[in-house]
């Protein structure tokens, strides 16, 4: 079997994913990306088209990460990668700082800067950004994504694909539920039920 990775992705994300995986250390084969994609990313060669997943694992690759900065995408992406027998890799910034006692799933990624406290929980496929904080007993859901600079309190819940914008801050014990999008620079002071956008200082939701 084959020990590089498959990056899935070829887009400005996957850049960042791969110069992490290359600081862990790991060797990046090929990343999978869309048909208009370029020919390489970072100097890794690009195979256009997700039908290369299947013949790459022929080849005996095993290994990959998913690179892709839609929730509900990655997300797919990921359980379509699990389904051909691939093996899913984390990417995470050595230059991160994360509690011994958090936990982190599979196919996550943690950049330079991030902070990750005790206990906090980290779900398959979530996205802690650059120089994002996660305080103590934080719970961030399956491909969410947390952006740079993002500033949770202790006790936070993220649900599943929902997205917090560049520099949210959200106070102690707030529920945010699934598929949520929190616009750029918005305070979280209440709970946010699944499906909303809430944008604003303090953050409310918007209507229909």
């Amino acid at each position: 079997m084959r020990s590089e990775v498959i990056v899935v992705g070829a887009g400005g994300h996957a850049k960042v994913c791969i110069e992490l995986l290359r600081d862990m250390g790991e060797s990046v084969a090929y990343c999978v990306g869309a048909l208009d994609s370029l020919e390489n990313c970072l100097g890794v060669p690009v195979l256009r088209g997700d039908e290369n997943l299947n013949i790459l694992r022929s080849e005996g690759f095993s290994r990959v990460f998913v690179a892709v900065g839609s929730n509900r995408l990655r997300e797919r992406l990921g359980a379509l990668c699990i389904g051909q027998g691939y093996q899913l890799v984390s990417a995470i910034s050595p230059h991160a700082i994360i509690s011994p006692s958090a936990t982190l799933g599979y196919g996550v990624a943690v950049m330079a800067g991030a902070v990750i406290n005790a206990e906090s929980v980290i779900e398959d496929f979530a996205i802690i950004n650059t120089g994002a904080t996660v305080d103590h007993d934080c719970r961030i859901g399956r491909a969410a994504h947390i952006a740079p600079q993002c500033g949770l309190a202790g006790n936070v819940t993220v649900g599943e694909q929902s997205f917090l914008g560049v520099g949210c801050k959200v106070i102690p014990e707030i529920r945010i539920g699934e598929r949520v999008t929190v616009g750029a620079g918005a305070v979280v002071i209440c709970d946010i039920d699944s499906d909303a956008t809430a944008v604003g200082v303090p953050a409310r939701v918007l209507g229909n």
